[in-house]
Order: C-alpha cells, then sequence, then structure tokens
C-alpha cells in the first residue's frame, strides 16, 4: 500500500485546516452517536450550536477570502460553493433530523476531503503572497472547543 505523504500547507490557509480536522471530528461524533442509536434531537442539539459558533463562520471566511483567489467561474469553486448550500439545507432542516445528520455525516466528510486534497491544493498553486498575506490578517479562527457541551452522547455510555 502507498503511502500518503501528508500535504504541505502554507501559513495562511493552516487555520481553515484545523477547522476542517474539527468538521471532520463532528462527523466521527455523528457516526458515533447513529452507532450507539442515540436520540436524533440531541445530535441536533450539538451540530445546531456546532454550525453556528464554528462551520458558517467557516465557510464565510472561505467564501470572502480564499475562493476569489480562483476564478468566480472556476469549476472547483462552483462545486465548493453548490456543496455550502447543500450543507446548510441540511444543518438547517427542522424535520426529518436522523436522515438529515447522516447526510450531514457523508456530505460534510467528502466536501472537506475535497477542499484539503483539491481546492485548497489549486488555491496553494496560484495565490500571489498579496493574496496569502490578505487571508492571513483578514481570517482569524475562532479556536476550537466543546468542553463546555455536557452531553457527550459521542462516548459509550459508562457501566
Amino acid at each position: 500500500m502507498e503511502k500518503k505523504k501528508p500535504i504541505k500547507r502554507h501559513e495562511a490557509l493552516k487555520p481553515l485546516s484545523r477547522d476542517h480536522h474539527h468538521g471532520l471530528l463532528l462527523c466521527w461524533k455523528i457516526r458515533q452517536g447513529i452507532k450507539f442509536k442515540v436520540e436524533p434531537q440531541r445530535m441536533k442539539n450539538y451540530t445546531d450550536w456546532f454550525k453556528d459558533k464554528y462551520l458558517y463562520p467557516h465557510f464565510e471566511a472561505e467564501e470572502e477570502f480564499v475562493f476569489p483567489v480562483l476564478e468566480e467561474e472556476d469549476p472547483l469553486v462552483k462545486k465548493a460553493l453548490a456543496e455550502h448550500r447543500r450543507l446548510r439545507r441540511l444543518f438547517d432542516k427542522e424535520s426529518d433530523f436522523r436522515k438529515a445528520l447522516s447526510l450531514i455525516e457523508e456530505e460534510l466528510d467528502a466536501h472537506i476531503r475535497f477542499e484539503e486534497r483539491i481546492l485548497f491544493n489549486e488555491v496553494q498553486k496560484i495565490a500571489s503572497p498579496k493574496e496569502f498575506e490578505e487571508i492571513e490578517k483578514k481570517h482569524h479562527a475562532v479556536p476550537f472547543s466543546d468542553d463546555a457541551w455536557d452531553d457527550h452522547f459521542w462516548e459509550p455510555k459508562k457501566k
């Protein structure tokens, strides 16, 4: 099996990549919740908190500071924007949470991997030093913490 080399991420994009890590952890937490047959509303409470505090601000930062490095009509940007719209619809769904959570888990995971492996790599190839400087200057990631969140539905029940 061929071992993949880690992607060398430009300093300006590292905070967004860290956000992606937390998004992948959210996908894992949803998978765990589904595996443990957790009541969907408990998971929805967490995903609502996560989207408002971290995910939607992350989408806005990408759309405002990163995507403009590429052309507006670039197929990668169009794909990423379409996925952002689709994910917003899933996160904002007010009924049939179980199905929406399952789709969020699948689609957010695929979206993050697309951005990390393809879109960000393309941005790194063509961004000028000035564009990277602008991203660094304007985007300030919110440090992630869910320590105050009491309902760790993703952890196995203690016996």
